[in-house]
């Protein structure tokens, strides 16, 4: 049995809400609330798996509140249901504990799914907030591509060379000999190219040169 809360401080969406979970035989509706002062005491003395805050605006008020209940009810899984739902808002809310949000393109098979799915320990977005986060996601790892591209470009090609030689554990006079230059050139090259990266070690180097497929593992 899955035991629910239910906060909304407009009784009649949280008789709405209720009553499309009173018909599930696995959820046992515990605690319908629309004071959140009551709704922090009552968290304290019951046992509930999952907390549904139907929110009309993401405030700092209900975000201090998400981190509130996460503090005082460490076990509890908090489910946002907002049609406030921008990419900085949801990431507000993930921030401050919320382990679910359903956005205005959910409906009541999304609010089943996303109960069980909290209660077996995972996190649950709705089909819009899934795709919002995806694109945040591609469109960092675009970012840093752009920037590790960027990082390679200020790098001359001998530099890349001694790189790749060096993450592939040759030695400095190995690297000498290779291109006919002494070893204290090669260590000039290594620091050069630990500046122009802002690197901090060889082992950085090594770092980087296996992230942006300059060796091989």
């Amino acid at each position: 049995m899955i035991d629910i809360a239910l906060f909304d401080e407009h009784k009649l969406v949280l008789e709405g809400i209720s009553g499309m979970l009173s018909g599930i035989s696995d959820f046992r509706v515990v605690l319908n609330c629309d004071d959140r002062n009551i709704l922090t005491e009552k968290l304290k003395s019951m046992q509930v798996h999952v907390l549904i805050l139907n929110m009309h605006d993401i405030s700092v008020r209900n975000l201090n509140l998400i981190v509130q209940l996460n503090i005082s009810n460490p076990k509890l899984k908090i489910l946002i249901i907002s049609v406030i739902d921008s990419e900085e808002i949801v990431l507000k809310t993930i921030k401050a504990g919320a382990k679910g949000f359903l956005g205005k393109d959910s409906d009541r098979n999304s609010l089943l799914e996303a109960v069980y799915t909290l209660r077996n320990g995972h996190d649950y977005y709705s089909k819009s907030i899934t795709h919002l986060l995806l694109n945040r996601y591609i469109s960092s790892l675009k970012a840093d591509e752009l920037n590790q591209n960027a990082d390679i470009a200020n790098l001359s090609s001998r530099q890349v060379e001694i790189l790749k030689l060096w993450g592939e554990s040759h030695t400095n006079q190995e690297i000498a000999d290779r291109f006919f230059i002494s070893v204290r050139t090669v260590e000039s090259h290594k620091n050069h190219i630990m500046q122009k990266l802002n690197l901090k070690s060889t082992v950085d180097m090594v770092k980087f040169a296996i992230k942006n497929n300059i060796i091989e593992i």
